[in-house]
């Protein structure tokens, strides 16, 4: 017993001393962790900076959905993006949703493999996050 106590006590130990002399930087690590995502799932699986810019986003997502009934396969991508500036979403939301998927869908090496892509718009009240606004646009991959 005071053996495994001081083996767990001496890994507990080296774990605290690396992570105190690592001199590591959040955004590296994360940056780390979406490299890994990207070569799990296929180059160009983050949204880009581009999209970012299109509509000033301050947070973007992308979940992908396959389901087999029977014989058919529905396979979409969700382009999720977040709270982006009201003037450039605009009269023609539905626009700028079709530019979005444009550029996911060229930047995604593995987007052939999707039926569809949906764009959705969400906008949230920053004094009540529970109030949120959103707009969805989804358009067949084979028309880009």
């Amino acid at each position: 017993m005071k053996k495994s106590i001081f083996s767990l006590f001496s890994i507990l130990i080296c774990f605290w001393l690396f992570l105190s002399s690592c001199s590591c930087n959040p955004e590296n690590i994360a940056k780390l962790a979406f490299k890994g995502m990207e070569s799990m799932m296929g180059e160009g699986f983050m949204p880009s900076e581009e999209i970012r810019a299109i509509g000033d986003f301050r947070g973007m997502s992308v979940a992908l959905n396959s389901s087999t009934v029977g014989d058919h396969t529905e396979s979409t991508i969700f382009l999720k993006l977040e709270n982006g500036d009201p003037v450039k979403l605009g009269n023609q939301p539905e626009v700028l949703a079709r530019n979005c998927a444009e550029i996911y869908l060229r930047d995604f090496e593995n987007s052939e493999n999707y039926r569809q892509i949906t764009v959705q718009f969400i906008q949230t009240d920053p004094n009540n996050p529970e109030n949120m606004a959103m707009q969805e646009y989804t358009f067949d991959t084979k028309d880009f």
